[in-house]
């Protein structure tokens, strides 16, 4: 990973490399489990928000779960932590799924799509950092800048995830159940620091499909941007 600060916004990174702004949105966490009854229309619900415009879904699926039957088969530690640092932040005790994280703020029960929506669109609007990213000979080169500058720094985070895949569950809560599972997070990284002053220039690698990239204040708390590359 390399990181260049500029405080010229015309400094490119790489010749070749064309910066644009890309697909920009609400960024909107599933915590889910394939072995937890409760979420399957969470799945579901992620499936449409997957194809909504100015939403990034994300699904995260947690393995707290897995000793009730049925081992989740795209769950990560790292997700768990995530989930638990979410609740760390806002003083809570309990994690539970499905649950939805929007905007790194709103925390709604994901089989609640009425709730989602209106996070969804309290979440949406301007905000003060603006991303953009390219893909250059596999490497991710993000550029962000803030403005106003940000009072307190903030984690710049690459995300990717498999679009769908359908999984057969032949055991636990949900066995014989074949769900269609949408924008499942296979890796989820803190790349860098950013203190929101100066405009930011970083080059990390990353691998083939979709690529999300997610500017987070310290908590986790508020996401204050994040782009996607497909």
């Amino acid at each position: 990973m390399r990181q260049i600060v500029s405080t010229a916004l015309g400094l490119c990174v790489c010749a070749s490399a064309a910066l644009a702004e890309v697909d920009q949105g609400v960024v909107v966490e599933l915590y889910t489990s394939q072995g937890c009854s409760s979420c399957p229309p969470a799945d579901d619900l992620m499936a449409e928000l997957a194809q909504k415009p100015g939403v990034i879904a994300l699904a995260l699926h947690v393995d707290y779960w897995d000793y009730i039957g049925w081992e989740d088969t795209f769950a990560q530690p790292g997700f768990t932590k995530r989930q638990k640092a979410y609740a760390h932040a806002a003083g809570e005790k309990m994690i539970y799924t499905p649950q939805m994280i929007v905007g790194g703020v709103a925390r709604v029960e994901g089989n609640q799509p009425e709730a989602v929506q209106a996070a969804i669109a309290a979440a949406q609007g301007p905000g003060a950092v603006k991303l953009a990213l390219a893909r250059e000979d596999g490497q991710l080169v993000i550029r962000a800048e803030a403005n106003p500058p940000l009072l307190q720094g903030a984690t710049v985070q690459v995300v990717q995830y498999l679009d769908q895949s359908l999984v057969d569950i032949d055991r636990g809560e949900n066995a014989g159940l074949s769900v269609a599972y949408h924008n499942v997070v296979t890796s989820w990284q803190t790349v860098g620091d950013w203190a929101g002053v100066e405009p930011l220039q970083l080059v990390t690698e990353v691998g083939a499909g979709p690529v999300v990239v997610i500017v987070q204040s310290a908590g986790p708390a508020k996401i204050l941007a994040a782009a996607r590359l497909r």
